[in-house]
């Protein structure tokens, strides 16, 4: 049986991620990132977050209302690294479960197939890896399938991104960037 593309993609995000997290020398923990409120310790826990709440949304069936007051703060420990290594098997196992992506979750903005959920999740992890990247000083080039997918996932509601609050204005990408520069651009980041 072929794999699901979107658990491919996934899978993607979450392995590069996992290998910058894996990158992160220990004084470089409290160094900055793109994101400009946020350490590299900031960012790595934002992730760890995330994957944090799919096991109960995708498997439980429990609403964002629901988890909100336990998965608030720095939820990564003494061992950062181990701890996302633990939170990124779970929420993978929890997508990879069958049936769970015909399954509907329940987000901070309403009701939504479980593979929209999915595929955001594969383009923040994916983007944020270039956070990270940048950050620690490793290799920043994201694979061209996952800023494919990426940019396909995104350009629908990136120009609303901004008015989240979370998100910097969309910059011009340079005359001829490629994908990845222009993804990067759409989600505010100047390469």
């Amino acid at each position: 049986m072929a794999e699901n593309p979107l658990l491919a993609r996934h899978c993607e995000a979450l392995d590069l991620f996992t290998e910058r997290v894996h990158a992160i020398r220990p004084h470089q923990w409290d160094d900055p990132t793109p994101c400009t409120e946020w350490t590299v310790r900031d960012l790595v826990n934002h992730l760890a977050v995330e994957q944090m709440w799919v096991p109960p949304l995708v498997r439980e069936g429990a609403s964002v209302a629901d988890q909100s007051n336990a998965l608030e703060g720095d939820l990564l420990g003494d061992d950062p690294v181990a701890t996302w290594d633990v939170v990124v098997a779970a929420a993978r196992d929890a997508f990879r479960e069958p049936g769970a992506l015909d399954r509907m979750v329940e987000l901070s903005y309403g009701e939504s197939p479980a593979t929209h959920y999915c595929a955001q999740m594969t383009a923040d992890a994916a983007v944020h890896a270039w956070d990270l990247s940048r950050a620690i000083g490793a290799e920043e080039r994201i694979p061209k399938p996952l800023v494919d997918f990426s940019v396909r996932e995104v350009a629908p509601y990136a120009a609303d991104l901004e008015e989240s609050g979370l998100f910097a204005a969309p910059v011009e990408p340079p005359p001829g960037a490629d994908a990845q520069t222009r993804l990067l651009a759409l989600l505010g980041r100047e390469p």
